[in-house]
């Protein structure tokens, strides 16, 4: 059948396919209000459904309402976010959470505008709260609906190029209803999720087959067109592992920007400078005995990390007065807010200890 894409709108067919095929029971959607609509949609980017539902049920624990996240200590914010990757989301969540309290009664804006003044709310995130949490008419364009959106009318490019961004933007507001407009948010997203994946799209049991210009060419995965690849650079970095006689281990608070910002980690040693050197800078101490301990690696998103670990021997009570520096038993450190690739080397050791 020819594609019809550009004379049949998507909505009708996208909600009727959704009633009997789509999601209904993620725990963000009972009850979808503004607040867990937020929190749902940050924690979703960049990961899926089945690792962001165990994270959202501990932060709904937690964090109730938009109050309660507002009043929660950032570092245990972070605590709850350890493991899902990304921290600045946790980071700009918290902070837009204190933005509400200051200068919105403690609660979400309901205009798109003022949304996205907010730290952390892009042009799709503030369209999915108005649509899923206000039921107000707003696009979305998620990495779901790009997908669903550049198949079903063939737009050529990477999105992330301005030039395709912007004509997916058109074709989004376009399709967008009027009516039952967080049924088809909802919609787009499942199908995009479950349906027209990246990979292996099941288009005999999509409800836009027929005006699928991408299914009618057999090219669906040609739309999108993928991110160029580029090799990602190798960074090595040295970190140290400094544990006082009773157990407790030194870890550093980083910067609230950069890789990791505002988690506990082990102390990193800068570039071109040794342990001995960090430890007279940090500690006001000369070290005992180093030993260079097994490493590991990890991959993120802009570059492969390499990290070498050097065991350093200190005199008990050393510790300069820097607030970034703490000491923690393994099982402090593991309640707190980590990096996956900290949290794992740290248990790892912890385990080895114990055996």
């Amino acid at each position: 059948m020819a594609a019809d894409s550009g004379n049949r709108p998507i909505a009708p067919r996208l909600v009727q396919w959704a009633e009997r095929h789509g999601r209904h029971d993620l725990p963000w959607q009972r009850p979808a209000t503004p607040y867990r609509v937020w929190v749902s949609e940050v924690m979703l980017q960049q990961t899926q459904v089945a690792t962001v539902i165990p994270y959202f049920q501990r932060f709904m624990e937690r964090c109730p309402d938009l109050g309660a996240l507002a009043r929660t200590p950032l570092d245990d914010v972070l605590a709850l976010w350890s493991g899902l990757g990304y921290y600045a989301r946790a980071r700009n969540l918290h902070a837009a959470a204190r933005r509400c309290v200051d200068e919105h009664g403690g609660e979400l804006p309901a205009t798109a505008e003022a949304l996205r003044t907010l730290p952390g709310i892009g042009r799709s995130t503030a369209g999915a709260i108005l649509a899923l949490g206000f039921g107000r008419r707003a696009a979305i364009l998620d990495g779901n609906a790009k997908r669903v959106l550049a198949r079903y009318h063939a737009v050529p490019g990477w999105p992330g190029t301005s030039r395709t961004l912007r004509r997916l933007w058109e074709i989004a507001e376009v399709e967008t209803p009027r009516q039952d407009v967080g049924a088809y948010t909802q919609a787009i997203m499942d199908l995009g999720a479950t349906v027209c994946t990246r990979q292996a799209p099941d288009c005999a049991l999509c409800p836009l087959e027929a005006g699928c210009i991408a299914h009618a060419r057999g090219r669906e995965t040609a739309y999108p067109a993928p991110r160029p690849r580029r090799e990602r650079p190798r960074r090595r970095r040295t970190f140290l592992w400094i544990e006082r006689a009773d157990g407790r281990l030194l870890l550093e608070q980083r910067p609230p920007a950069g890789v990791w910002g505002g988690l506990l980690c082990l102390p990193e040693v800068r570039e071109n400078e040794t342990a001995g050197q960090w430890c007279r800078r940090r500690l006001g101490n000369a070290p005992g005995e180093t030993t260079t301990l097994a490493g590991f690696r990890h991959e993120l998103t802009h570059f492969r990390l390499e990290g070498a670990v050097v065991a350093v021997d200190v005199q008990s009570g050393a510790l300069a007065d820097d607030a970034s520096l703490r000491w923690r038993s393994p099982g402090e450190a593991l309640a707190a807010g980590l990096p996956a690739p900290m949290r794992d080397y740290i248990r790892s050791r912890a385990a080895a200890a114990d055996g």
